[in-house]
C-alpha cells in the first residue's frame, strides 16, 4: 500500500519498452537525434502552435530554467504558499536567477484567485524599491491535488499580463489536470495565456522525463543556453525522447494518469464513506484525508507508506495525511487502505 509519492513507482511498461527499442545502433548526440526531432514534432501536434521543446533532467530544472529565461534585477515571482517551486526546490530558482525573489499569494486549497494576484502585485509598484513582478507561476494539478480550469488559468494570466509579466505553468502533473478537466491541452495553457510550460512526465510513468515547452519565445530567452550551463542538456538526449515517445504512443500518458485519477477518486470516496473528512477536493492524484493517531499507526502496522501533513489541517485529535496514487496503483492496495481505515 504505497501512498507516499507518485514518485515512488517505476515506469510503465510502454516507456521501458521504448527506451529499449530505441537501444540500438548509433545516434548525433545533443538533441539533434532524429527521435529527439519526431518526439519535438509530437509535442507541436499535442500542443498545435509551433513550439521550442527543451528537454531536462527534472521538474526543478524546468521550472527555474523557466525563471531564469525571463529573469530581471530585482525580479519576483508571484506563486501560491504551497508550489514547489517556493517550498521544495532548495532554493534553487532563486539561484539560477541571480536572487529573484519568490513571493507567496494567498492561497486557498493549493490555487491563488486572480484578485488576490492583482492585490499582491499593486503592493509592488514601478518604481518600489522592494522589487519587480517579474513572473507568476501556477502549479497544475497543484499540491493540494486541486486543478486550476482553463477559465482560472486565463483570469490569471491576464492580472500578470496587465503589468508585463511572464506566465509559466509547473506540469508536474499535467496529465492528471488535463483528464479531470477533460479540455485540450492548448486550451490549459498558451490559449489561456501561458507563456512557458514545464512538462511533466516523470510522475506519470517515465524515469525521467521532463521539457520546457515555450509558448511566448519573446518572453523567454536564452533557454538552450541556460539549460547547458546548468547541465541539463543531455549528451544522449534521444533516451528522453525514447521515454516520450513510449509515453505518447495511443494515448498512453493519458491513460496513465486517468487510471490514477481514479484511484485517488476510489480512495477519497471509500474514505469519507467511512466518516473521515477530506482536507481539499479530490480532483487529480492526491487525497488528505483526517486520520486519528490510531488508524495511522494501525495503517503503517500493515504496510502503509504515506506522510502526515498537518500543514493541510487538524481536527481535534485527527491530523491530515497526504495520499498520493500513481498509474501503477492496484485497486486492492486502495480497497485495502479504506478496510483498515474503517477499523
Amino acid at each position: 500500500m504505497i501512498f507516499a509519492s507518485d514518485n515512488w513507482a517505476g515506469a510503465s511498461q510502454p516507456v521501458i519498452d521504448a527506451m529499449i527499442r530505441h537501444n540500438t545502433g548509433t545516434a548525433p548526440a545533443y538533441g539533434t537525434d532524429p527521435l529527439t526531432e519526431r518526439v519535438t514534432a509530437r509535442f507541436r501536434e499535442i500542443f498545435e502552435p509551433h513550439v521550442p521543446v527543451l528537454f531536462t533532467a527534472t521538474g526543478t530544472g524546468a521550472n527555474v530554467l523557466s525563471m531564469a529565461g525571463c529573469a530581471r534585477p530585482a525580479g519576483l515571482v508571484m506563486t501560491s504558499g504551497t508550489a514547489h517551486i517556493l517550498c521544495d526546490e532548495w532554493g534553487a530558482a532563486e539561484f539560477h536567477t541571480n536572487g529573484m525573489k519568490l513571493v507567496s499569494v494567498a492561497t486557498r486549497h493549493g490555487k491563488i484567485a486572480a484578485g488576490d494576484l492583482a492585490a499582491e502585485i499593486e503592493k509592488h509598484p514601478e518604481g518600489s524599491r522592494f522589487g519587480v513582478p517579474v513572473a507568476l507561476s501556477l502549479t497544475q494539478a497543484s499540491e493540494c491535488g486541486t486543478v486550476y480550469t482553463p477559465a482560472e488559468v486565463a483570469a490569471l494570466s491576464a492580472a500578470a499580463k496587465a503589468r508585463g509579466m511572464v506566465s509559466h505553468m509547473d506540469g508536474a502533473r499535467f496529465a492528471n489536470a488535463l483528464v479531470h478537466l477533460g479540455c485540450t491541452p492548448a486550451e490549459m495553457t498558451w490559449k489561456a495565456g501561458i507563456d512557458i510550460l514545464s512538462f511533466g512526465a516523470t510522475k506519470n510513468g517515465c524515469w525521467c522525463a521532463e521539457a520546457m515547452v515555450v509558448f511566448n519565445p519573446d518572453c523567454v530567452r536564452d533557454l538552450a543556453t541556460l539549460r547547458a550551463r546548468a547541465g541539463h542538456l543531455f549528451s544522449k538526449s534521444r533516451f528522453v525522447a525514447a521515454q516520450f515517445d513510449g509515453y505518447f504512443g495511443d494515448g498512453h500518458w493519458l491513460d496513465l494518469a486517468r487510471h490514477a485519477n481514479a484511484m485517488a477518486r476510489r480512495l477519497a470516496d471509500g474514505l469519507a464513506a467511512a466518516g473521515n473528512k477530506l482536507a481539499y477536493p479530490v480532483e487529480a492524484n492526491e487525497v488528505f484525508p483526517l486520520l486519528d493517531p490510531a488508524t495511522i499507526a494501525r495503517l503503517r502496522a500493515a504496510g502503509a507508506a504515506f506522510y502526515e501533513w498537518p500543514e493541510a489541517g487538524r481536527d481535534e485529535n485527527r491530523v491530515a495525511v497526504r495520499l498520493v496514487t500513481s498509474f501503477a496503483t492496484p485497486e486492492a492496495d486502495v480497497d485495502r487502505f479504506v478496510e483498515i481505515a474503517g477499523g
